[in-house]
């Protein structure tokens, strides 16, 4: 029994030395040494800007190019979107990939305004890229969560759907604030900028000139417009010294890719890796798109251009039977067309290179090209004093030589006059209000081509570039005004759901969004 009692007390002795032991350093050891607990901006920014983009180019490819005939899939199946006709969970992706990574946008604004991390480039660079990503959201869908978005850390895991007028109010704000924050010119690390590699006056410049973009989408609502021209006329016109905007092609926001092989640019297109080859090239170059670059004599469709590449234009567009000629877009079911002129494939044989598939260049969130048509229609319209005339021609050129460098170093040259006088494209100077949005559109839906979704935004603000309409079109024959809401959101957020419903309208591609809808 002695022994039995020695053993007893020599047992929990042991134990409790044991438990002292493990509770010894017990946090140190449960500690997970790959998976980091804390983070730093700028270890946030550049993972959040390339997801948005890797989502950007694939509904690029796949959603925009169809509906705006730059493409069209040679199908007579259901949901086919050159038809105006998709299926419901086509809304999930964009949706899914956009909000996410607003979560991490609002991290970085937040680490960067306390601490060792404070920095106030880093703050309007997130602001810069929230308002770029809430624009995107809010013109795909309408009115969207906003203020209690992304707020899942505070407990809010229904948030409210705000007008998107309210939206477009309040990124103005964001921007104001950013463009102040970027004043100071506070370094950041240039590996952890994939778009403009530190420099914090492009960074401004895009700022003030994305501030354009979205100033013009609402600028036809009558309750707004007042307020909204007299911006435009100030970061044009009055105050360009406090609202630096975008100069020239050096200024264009983009993510440069690596090209597909190993060089300084760490980054691979999504369409690398996201699309096969084969899927690349399966869709037909739509009549609209092809047939205009063939017809002008377009330097992007022109293999002897400079920087072609042994015959292959700089769009990467391989001619079909028929040459370079493309599919009218919205067929009827059973037409029998068969592919065109269509993208090659990084895979092909001959000039893979210079396939679109690993083009360094097709990253885009914003071109020089697209301000300065921005800047005509505002100076067409009255908004400010500048020619409508110069920035037209001048968004020609900087979208021409934004893939093809060397064409022409600005409008004024021989080879541009050339070109705009074999092309029949000279600024109608007589011509009404109406015939001068559609040269400055069309020419503008060509500076849009691989601009995430911005051609299928502009057509739904000002009808124009003209599109034909194909036989096979549904929806009633009249281009999709969004995208629906994703089906999980209908039981998700119920509540939030039902009331923006009731406020913008039915939840259908064909219910107008605030900005399109006539007062």
């Amino acid at each position: 029994m002695k022994n039995l009692k020695h053993t007893a007390l020599g047992s929990l002795i042991l134990m409790s030395s044991l438990l002292s032991s493990c509770d010894k350093d017990f946090t140190e050891i449960n500690t997970d040494p790959i998976n980091i607990l804390e983070t730093t901006p700028e270890k946030l920014l550049a993972p959040a800007l390339i997801n948005v983009m890797n989502a950007n180019m694939l509904r690029n490819r796949n959603f925009n190019n169809e509906l705006m005939q730059v493409t069209v899939s040679i199908s007579d199946g259901d949901a086919t979107v050159f038809r105006y006709e998709f299926r419901n969970t086509f809304s999930d992706y964009l949706w899914n990939s956009w909000y996410p990574q607003l979560t991490n946008l609002k991290d970085v604004y937040q680490l960067a305004s306390t601490g060792a991390s404070a920095n106030k480039s880093y703050q309007g660079i997130s602001l810069v890229a929230q308002s770029w990503v809430s624009s995107l959201l809010t013109d795909t869908y309408g009115d969207v969560p906003y203020l209690q978005a992304n707020k899942g850390k505070e407990g809010i895991l229904e948030p409210a759907f705000d007008r998107q007028k309210d939206i477009y109010l309040d990124m103005f704000k964001k921007l104001e604030e950013a463009n102040t924050l970027l004043s100071a010119g506070t370094p950041i690390l240039p590996i952890s900028d994939p778009v403009f590699k530190g420099d914090i006056t492009k960074w401004r410049k895009f700022c003030n000139t994305l501030y354009l973009r979205l100033l013009m989408r609402v600028s036809g609502k009558p309750e707004v417009s007042a307020q909204v021209i007299a911006k435009i006329k100030e970061i044009a016109e009055t105050n360009r010294a406090n609202y630096p905007i975008m100069t020239s092609n050096a200024d264009a926001a983009f993510i440069r890719w690596n090209g597909g092989s190993n060089t300084s640019d760490p980054y691979t297109s999504p369409f690398v890796n996201g699309v096969r080859a084969q899927d690349f090239r399966a869709p037909s170059m739509a009549s609209f798109f092809i047939d205009h670059l063939r017809d002008w004599g377009d330097p992007r469709l022109d293999a002897s251009a400079p920087n072609g590449d042994n015959g292959v234009n700089r769009l990467g567009i391989s001619q079909g039977p028929s040459g370079y000629s493309g599919v009218p877009s919205g067929y009827a079911v059973g037409s029998g067309f068969v592919r065109q002129a269509y993208f090659i494939s990084f895979d092909n044989t001959t000039n893979g290179t210079r396939s679109l598939q690993v083009n360094p260049l097709t990253g885009i969130l914003m071109t020089y090209g697209e301000l300065q048509f921005i800047l005509a229609e505002a100076a067409v319209k009255g908004w400010i004093s500048g020619s409508a005339e110069t920035y037209y021609y001048n968004g020609i050129a900087a979208a021409i030589n934004y893939w093809v460098p060397a064409f022409s170093a600005s409008p004024g040259v021989p080879r541009f006059a050339e070109y705009i006088e074999n092309a029949d494209l000279m600024w109608e100077a007589g011509g009404s209000l109406d015939v001068k949005m559609e040269q400055i559109h069309i020419q503008k839906y060509f500076a849009l081509f691989s601009t995430d979704l911005q051609q299928w935004f502009e057509y739904r603000r000002t009808g124009h570039p003209v599109l034909p309409k194909g036989p096979g079109l549904r929806n009633g024959g009249v281009m999709p005004a969004r995208m629906v809401y994703p089906v999980y959101v209908q039981s998700a957020n119920p509540t939030n759901y039902a009331a923006a419903v009731a406020a913008q309208g039915p939840d259908l591609i064909s219910t107008n969004v605030w900005w399109q809808k006539s007062n």
